[in-house]
C-alpha cells in the first residue's frame, strides 16, 4: 500500500464521559483498541495530529501502526465519532490485527472513465454512483487501498453491478452481496423537468378570468334588459 500511517498513542486509566470530556479539553482524542484475543485498552491521541491524518482518504482503509512507548501494534479503524457541528474528533475505535486472521473493511470504489463513458460522451447521459464503498474480506497483507471500476464502455441506460467489480487476489466480498448483486453505477439521460402543472394552472386562470368577464357582461346585459322592460311597462 502506498501510504503509511503511524500514530503515537498514550495509555489512559480513567474512563467514562467525564474523563473523555476532560481529555478533549486538553486537545486529546480518547480511543479504545480491541481484538486479537487480547483485552481492550484505553488510549488517547493528539487531536490535531489525528485530524491531519484524516485528511487523507486512505486513512480509513489502511493498516495503521499504533505506537505506545517502545511497542507497536497494527490496527484498523472500525469507527470514528465526530462532533455534529465542530471540526472535532470525539472518539476512535481501533481493532488489532494479526497476519493470519482475515479482516473485514469498507473499501472505497474509484470509478474510472466517467467523462469518456459511451453513455456520457455519445448518449449525453449522467453518471450516478449508487455505491461508493463495499465491504471486503481478506488477510491484512492483501488489503487494497481502493477498488477500481472502469465505466468507459458503459452505455446509456446501462448499469454495472457488484459482480462486475474486479477483485485483487486474496480479496473477496460476502456471498450475500454477490447474491443480491446490487447496482453500483449507472448512466441515465438527463431529463429537463417542465412545470406542466403550472402551465395548466395558468391556462385555467386565464379561462376563469375570461368566464368571469363574460359573466359580468351577461349580467350587465340582463340588467339593461330588465330596466328597459320596466320602462316599457
Amino acid at each position: 500500500m502506498s501510504d503509511e500511517f503511524n500514530l503515537i498513542a498514550e495509555m489512559r486509566d480513567d474512563r467514562g464521559k467525564g474523563a473523555s470530556r476532560r481529555l478533549r479539553h486538553q486537545g486529546k482524542v480518547p480511543a479504545i483498541i480491541y481484538g486479537a484475543g487480547r483485552e481492550p485498552r484505553a488510549l488517547m491521541f493528539d487531536h490535531n495530529k489525528v485530524l491531519r491524518e484524516l485528511e487523507n482518504a486512505s486513512f480509513y482503509s489502511s493498516i495503521l501502526t499504533i505506537k505506545v512507548g517502545d511497542k507497536s501494534r497494527a490496527a484498523i479503524v472500525k469507527d470514528i465519532q465526530r462532533h455534529p457541528s465542530k471540526k472535532q474528533i470525539l472518539h476512535i475505535d481501533l481493532q488489532r490485527i494479526v497476519e493470519d486472521e482475515k479482516i473485514r473493511m469498507q473499501i472505497p470504489i474509484h470509478f474510472l472513465g466517467e467523462e469518456e463513458a459511451v453513455g456520457v460522451k455519445i448518449g449525453g447521459g449522467s453518471v450516478s454512483r449508487l455505491m461508493t464503498e463495499i465491504e471486503v474480506s481478506c488477510f491484512p497483507k492483501d488489503l487494497p487501498e481502493f477498488l477500481e471500476v472502469d465505466i468507459s464502455e458503459l452505455e446509456l441506460d446501462q448499469m454495472l453491478y457488484v459482480s462486475n467489480i474486479s477483485l485483487p487476489k486474496g480479496v473477496e466480498v460476502s456471498e450475500i452481496l454477490l447474491e443480491q448483486d446490487q447496482a453500483i453505477v449507472s448512466i441515465h439521460e438527463i431529463k429537463e423537468i417542465i412545470d406542466e402543472e403550472g402551465d395548466a394552472d395558468g391556462e385555467s386562470t386565464d379561462d376563469q378570468a375570461a368566464a368571469e368577464s363574460s359573466g359580468e357582461e351577461s349580467s350587465d346585459d340582463s340588467s339593461d334588459t330588465s330596466d328597459s322592460d320596466k320602462s316599457e311597462g
